[in-house]
C-alpha cells in the first residue's frame, strides 16, 4: 500500500468514527424542566388508583383516571367483583388496582378484587402494629391449630398461641386426641391479635395469648413475685403444667421450674385435679409464671459445701445432649461429660450408658452458677 493509500484509509476510518459519535441532546432546563418534574407519573402495574365511575356498560365499568386516561373493569375482573359492581353508580368513587397498563383500546385494566385484597392486607399490617384485638369465631381446625376468617382472609391460630384456658389438655399428647379437642372449638368466638401479616406469602397468623387481657389483668394484679399459693393442676403438656389459681386464672409451671432434678416428661409427674403448692416467679401483663422447685431446697448449695474441683465422684448418666452426656452426682446436681473426652458421640454413648453409674473426676465446679464438668476415670 502506497503512502497516499494509507492516508486515504486513515481518513475514511476517522470519518466513520465521527459518524458513529452520538451527540447528546440538551435536556430541558428552566420552566419546562420544572413543569416536567411536577407532572404526575402515570401509574404502573400493581399500583392503586382511584377515580369516579363515568360509564357502565355490559359487563364492564369505566373509571376516569385523569390525567392519565380511562380505566376499565371487565372480563374476569368484572365477574369476580360483579356483586360489588351491582351497587355502583355513575359518579361513585372507586379504588382499584392496575393489572394491565393498556388494552387494545387504550384503557388501563383495573381490578377491584386485587384492590380489596391489597387494602385488607394493609389493614392487617396496621392491626399488627397497633396490636388490635379482634373477637372472631373459629371456622375450622386441623392438627396444628385453628382456622379463623378475617375480612375474607383465612388466618391460622397455632395451638402454641392458644391461651391457657383453650390449650388442649391431653394427658398422653396423642395428636388425634389433640385434634379432637381443637375441633370442639369450631364456632367458638375467641379474642385474638394478628402477629404475622404477609401478603406475598398469603400468610395471616393469629395469637390468643395476651389478646383477651382486660378481664384477666384485673385478676392478675393481685398477685406478686414471691407469693406462695395453693393451686390445682388443670393440665400437663410437654413444656410444663397449668395450675388453676382461681376461677378464670391459670398459671404455668414451666418444665425447667418443676424440679431441681431433670424432668423428662411433665405429664408423668402430675395428675389433673391434683393440688399443688407453687411460688410466683413472674407477673407479666396478664400472665403469671409459677415455680415448684423454688419451694425446694437448692441442692447445689449443699453440694457446694461437700464437693470441690479434682474430687473423685460416682455419677449416674441421666441424659445425652449435643455436647455430650449429663451425669448426676446427687439428686438435682448434674455435670457435663463432654464428647471430646471420647472423640465421637457414638463412642461416648457406647461407653456411658443411660442409667449406669461410673467414676468421674470433677474438672470444673461452680455451685453458685450451677455448673460442673466431669471427666471419666479410665
Amino acid at each position: 500500500m502506497t503512502k497516499q493509500e494509507k492516508n486515504s484509509a486513515v481518513l475514511e476510518a476517522d470519518m466513520r468514527e465521527e459518524s458513529e459519535v452520538v451527540v447528546p441532546q440538551d435536556e430541558p432546563t428552566g420552566p419546562m424542566a420544572e413543569l416536567m418534574n411536577l407532572a404526575p407519573k402515570k401509574p404502573g402495574m400493581e399500583e392503586m388508583v382511584e377515580g369516579p365511575v363515568i360509564a357502565i356498560g355490559r359487563a364492564r365499568v369505566f373509571v376516569d383516571l385523569h390525567p392519565f386516561g380511562t380505566g376499565i373493569i371487565y372480563g374476569r375482573e368484572y365477574l369476580s367483583a360483579r356483586e360489588t359492581l351491582k351497587n355502583v353508580n355513575i359518579g361513585d368513587i372507586v379504588a382499584a388496582k392496575v393489572v394491565g397498563t393498556e388494552t387494545a383500546e387504550g384503557y388501563m385494566e383495573l381490578s377491584l378484587r386485587e384492590a380489596r385484597q391489597a387494602l385488607m392486607w394493609s389493614d392487617a399490617e396496621t392491626a399488627l402494629q397497633k396490636k388490635t384485638v379482634f373477637t372472631l369465631p373459629v371456622t375450622d381446625a386441623n392438627k396444628g391449630g385453628l382456622i379463623i376468617n378475617w375480612n375474607g382472609i383465612a388466618g391460622f391460630l397455632p395451638a402454641s398461641q392458644l391461651s391457657a384456658a383453650h390449650y388442649p389438655r391431653v394427658s398422653d399428647g396423642d395428636k388425634d386426641k389433640v385434634f379432637a379437642e381443637l375441633k370442639k372449638m369450631v364456632g367458638t368466638p375467641v379474642e385474638v391479635m394478628i402477629i404475622t401479616a404477609s401478603p406475598k406469602e398469603q400468610k395471616l397468623i393469629f395469637s390468643e395469648k395476651g389478646a383477651g387481657s382486660t378481664e384477666r389483668a384485673g385478676l392478675v394484679e393481685k398477685y406478686h413475685v414471691g407469693d406462695v399459693l395453693d393451686g390445682i393442676v388443670t393440665g400437663a403438656t410437654e413444656f410444663g403444667v397449668f395450675v388453676k389459681l382461681e376461677e378464670g386464672l391459670e398459671g404455668l409451671v414451666h418444665i425447667s421450674e418443676m424440679d431441681w432434678a431433670l424432668v423428662e416428661n411433665p405429664k408423668t409427674r402430675f395428675r389433673v385435679g391434683e393440688p399443688v403448692k407453687v411460688k410466683v416467679i413472674e407477673v407479666k401483663e396478664d400472665k403469671v409464671s409459677l415455680s415448684i422447685k423454688a419451694l425446694m431446697d437448692d441442692p447445689w448449695k449443699a453440694a457446694g459445701a461437700k464437693y470441690k474441683k479434682d474430687d473423685r465422684v460416682e455419677a449416674v448418666v441421666i441424659k445425652y445432649n449435643k455436647h455430650g452426656a449429663l451425669a448426676s452426682i446427687e439428686e438435682g446436681v448434674a455435670g457435663l461429660v463432654h464428647v471430646s473426652e471420647f472423640g465421637t458421640e457414638e463412642e461416648l454413648r457406647s461407653k456411658l450408658q443411660l442409667g449406669n453409674v461410673y467414676p468421674f473426676t470433677i474438672t470444673f465446679f461452680e455451685p453458685k452458677e450451677r455448673r460442673m464438668t466431669l471427666k471419666p476415670i479410665v
